[in-house]
């Protein structure tokens, strides 16, 4: 007996080291996106645009890899239509378009501050939904990592922000709830991988319609794209945003989702509000305050403390 609960401690250790490894591999991933997108927004892009060709070539560059996994086994995906279709429209179509139209009116990191409020909505969710009450650990967690985001806003210190996208930030937050939430749903029915490429593939179709339909605007540009040292051609920054930040950030994410649950998955990946402040500084100029450091230890903290109060 003793061996066995050894066992089983080294196992949850284990799944916690490699879950939160995963997590912040994905929130780097995910961090590059914002200001890859700026970029080409910058450049002539529409947000829709970017979006499109980030998410299918994300879905592209996953299918061989799908397929694979899948074996011929088409019942498994008629079972979960319902999470793949909810998984394409909202965490991905959604979170990424309203996150890209938010960037578009204001800085890179104040709109990402907005969207990672999302695990107040997972934790408000888990509670009212399935009776998770938040341990007491896990709300100072939340109040810290809050505390720490809004120093990263710092919105004395002149940062560009505006209401248009203020509300397509918080809409980029429902849609980034949604992905934690269902990113666990489906535990190992439906394998990680299968889950993004089918998430992609329909998110992407689904924004490709609404820009077809004219409910939003789609222009593109083979004009190069101007970073803050360097100017590269048009299509560098669409790999990046593909494979990168689609492909790789999205598998990534589930599998740290799923091992470490929804909620302490979401305050982990507010790290990428710091990864996303690291890449705005080197590829467009924006410049980390001090205030915004202070900010980040304090999400770092938040972060372990709401680990605290997680039960085993």
């Amino acid at each position: 007996m003793a061996t066995l609960t050894h066992d089983t401690t080294v196992s949850r250790q284990h799944h916690l080291r490699n879950g939160l490894l995963v997590a912040a591999l994905s929130a780097a991933a995910f961090g590059l996106s914002g200001p890859l997108a700026r970029g080409l927004m910058d450049a002539g892009w529409s947000p829709a645009s970017t979006v499109i060709v980030r998410v299918l070539l994300g879905a592209v560059v996953l299918l061989p890899i799908a397929l694979y996994q899948l074996r011929g086994n088409w019942k498994l995906l008629r079972q979960n239509a319902s999470l793949l279709v909810g998984y394409g429209l909202l965490a991905v179509a959604g979170a990424q378009l309203c996150y890209f139209n938010a960037v578009n009116h204001m800085e890179v990191g104040a709109a990402l501050l907005i969207e990672y409020t999302a695990p107040i909505a997972v934790v408000g969710y888990l509670w009212l939904r399935h009776d998770q009450k938040p341990t007491r650990a896990t709300v100072l967690g939340a109040i810290i990592g809050i505390a720490g985001l809004i120093l990263v806003l710092d919105l004395t210190s002149g940062v560009r922000t505006s209401w248009i996208g203020i509300a397509w930030a918080l809409g980029a937050m429902i849609g980034a709830a949604g992905y934690f939430l269902l990113s666990a749903h489906s535990g190992d029915t439906v394998p990680g991988t299968v889950l993004a490429t089918g998430g992609l593939l329909i998110g992407g179709l689904g924004i490709l319609a609404a820009g077809l339909i004219g409910i939003v605007p789609l222009h593109a540009t083979t004009a190069p794209i101007v970073f803050q040292d360097f100017t590269t051609r048009w299509w560098v920054p669409l790999a990046g945003l593909g494979v990168v930040t689609a492909s790789l950030s999205y598998v990534t994410g589930i599998a740290a989702t799923r091992l470490l649950g929804s909620r302490l998955a979401s305050f982990a990946a507010l790290t990428e509000v710091l990864a996303a402040i690291v890449f705005a500084w080197l590829l467009l100029g924006e410049t980390p305050r001090a205030i915004q450091l202070i900010g980040g230890a304090l999400i770092l903290i938040g972060v372990i403390v709401v680990r605290l109060g997680e039960p085993d």
